[in-house]
């Protein structure tokens, strides 16, 4: 498990130098073609990894309920963060990792709901839900990537 950790640990590396000098406006901007925005995409990270990992296992996740019912699947960039909300937005992107290898290795992941995603991968356990969260992950830095290229 300690190579999944990694890879999440660099992938959210990989997105904050993707963030270097964007300014608010350009982290809101919704460029034509696209449904969402930089920062949208950013909290929707923060929020998936925390429900595929914490909700699912019936623990309590690690951020907060506004951000979750903002930024889960599904929903659309409504939220204009401040530079001061977006920095607390960035910490949470670097922390949580650590956090989730933390918990993971003291075991409180005991208990697990079985939630298809819409790729077809069925998580039926934390082990296989770290690996999937990479995988989403990554779909969501290309989407980064691609926004910038339009700014």
């Amino acid at each position: 498990m300690n190579t999944h950790f990694y890879i999440l640990k660099k992938s959210r590396a990989l997105l904050m130098k993707e963030l270097e000098g964007l300014t608010l406006d350009d982290l809101h901007r919704i460029p034509e073609g696209f449904k969402n925005n930089i920062a949208w995409n950013v909290a929707h990270l923060v929020v998936t990894q925390q429900l595929l990992h914490y909700k699912l296992s019936g623990l309590n996740p690690l951020c907060s309920d506004e951000l979750i019912e903002a930024h889960r699947k599904g929903t659309a960039p409504t939220k204009v963060f401040t530079a001061e909300e977006f920095e607390e937005l960035k910490e949470l992107l670097i922390g949580l990792p650590d956090t989730l290898e933390e918990d993971f290795n003291a075991g409180i992941f005991q208990n697990y709901t079985e939630y298809p995603t819409s790729t077809g991968v069925v998580l039926d356990s934390v082990d296989i839900a770290i690996p999937f969260n990479n995988f989403h992950e990554g779909i969501h830095y290309g989407i980064i990537r691609s926004i910038k290229k339009f700014l």
